[in-house]
């Protein structure tokens, strides 16, 4: 088996809006069609790589975030452009940013806590 390359990353929400502001309007990421599922949710695209949005019903234990926001934890990362232009803009957003500033890396915590990565392109 070869894999060639990541298709999607998939996060289970409780609120469809406030998980479409996060993602959609603070990240820009772009609505595109998804099939008729007998669930909620929402598919956005940030090029050939896509977000999957699931609504999970309240009782139902899909995994569990971090109690508090860490780099630790499973994560997808995003690549930016400029390091201070996406810390400015996250923070105007309310949001907490943990920085590792000298390697050009960030996270934050989305709505339901999943935590986002933001990596300066071609810091590694």
């Amino acid at each position: 088996m070869l894999v060639r390359r990541v298709s999607h990353a998939s996060f289970a929400i409780r609120d469809l809006e406030r998980s479409l502001h996060f993602y959609r309007d603070l990240l820009g990421l772009t609505p595109i069609a998804r099939p008729d599922f007998p669930f909620a949710g929402a598919w956005l695209a940030s090029g050939d790589f896509q977000v999957h949005l699931i609504v999970v019903p309240e009782r139902m234990a899909v995994g569990t975030p971090p109690p508090k926001l860490t780099p630790l934890a499973n994560h997808t990362a995003f690549v930016v452009p400029s390091y201070a232009e996406t810390a400015a803009a996250l923070r105007a957003h309310g949001l907490d940013v943990m920085e590792a500033e000298s390697m050009g890396q960030m996270w934050v915590s989305d709505p339901d806590g999943n935590v986002i990565e933001f990596i300066v392109d071609g810091a590694r």
